[in-house]
């Protein structure tokens, strides 16, 4: 769940988008996501499908036509519809929650990292207590105990994600504090401050944005468990792991009511853990001479 450590100068702006172009794994997790992301805002500005939540008792559960793609569940929802505004509602939670995460877990992994002695001890303790419990135990504790909307979900499954983020940039910055370049800078009366924001942080982004995108897929698996557990986005907000929740009774007579958003929430973790090994790959300094 956690981004390869870097060593050296990874390549620089042109060279990585190159290097990403090149990288068949990447572009597949491009493309895929891309598709998804589209078909989603196409849906939300009604130009494809139909109302995701209306319901028309006398189309239910029709199988795919021209009209319905997925078909129609039990209520005559338009599955497709749904489907494509459960992606909507999924990557909004998940982006949300990894960018909650990666914000205050790189903030308080570079205090940790660089400042260490009584910050780094209450940081590290902390972060191992929230390592001490299962992911998703930890998230399902946190919802069940908030009011639950798409905000609340969102922030639940960041604090369950902050250690990873912490655990990522505090072990660079511990080894980035003693380059002699930053000991420099520290002997010339540089604030830590100045340091933190000139030398130390230009040098984990490359591994911050490689761990965004291996969690966001994450972040989605864990939404949707949520969903499925019901506390995840309340109804009648059309989320993927409440669409499998609500077909499980209807395999045998409606199987397209969970094969669709099933599906769709393979494509989209497949695609974002492809995004995330193209990512790493165009970031890392061994490909700087390759390409």
């Amino acid at each position: 769940m956690t981004a390869d450590t870097m060593v050296g100068a990874p390549p620089r702006g042109g060279q990585r988008l190159r290097l990403l172009l090149h990288s068949r794994t990447g572009m597949l997790g491009l493309v895929l996501v891309g598709f998804l992301l589209v078909l989603a805002i196409a849906q939300a500005f009604g130009l494809v499908g139909t109302d995701p939540l209306k319901q028309a008792a006398s189309i239910r559960l029709q199988g795919p036509s021209a009209a319905h793609w997925f078909g129609t569940d039990q209520f005559g929802r338009d599955v497709f519809s749904r489907v494509a505004a459960g992606v909507a509602n999924t990557t909004q939670i998940a982006a949300v929650a990894v960018g909650v995460a990666a914000l205050v877990g790189t903030l308080l992994g570079v205090i940790a990292g660089f400042y260490l002695k009584g910050p780094d001890a209450i940081i590290s303790g902390v972060t191992n207590v929230l390592f001490a419990f299962p992911p998703l135990l930890l998230a399902l504790s946190l919802t069940s105990v908030m009011d639950r909307n798409w905000f609340t979900v969102a922030v639940a499954i960041a604090i369950v994600y902050i250690p990873i983020f912490i655990r990522v940039a505090r072990g660079p910055v511990l080894s980035l504090r003693n380059i002699e370049y930053v000991r420099a800078a520290v002997s010339t009366g540089q604030s830590r401050m100045a340091i933190t924001m000139r030398h130390v942080l230009p040098n984990i982004t490359a591994i911050i944005i490689v761990q965004v995108s291996l969690s966001l897929s994450w972040a989605v698996l864990t939404e949707a468990s949520l969903s499925f557990l019901g506390l995840g986005n309340p109804p009648p907000a059309p989320s993927l792991g409440s669409m499998i929740y609500e077909a499980r009774t209807l395999l045998s007579v409606a199987p397209w009511t969970m094969v669709a958003p099933g599906i769709v929430i393979v494509l989209l973790v497949v695609g974002l853990n492809l995004l995330g090994d193209g990512l790493r790959d165009s970031f890392d300094p061994r490909k700087r001479g390759s390409s």
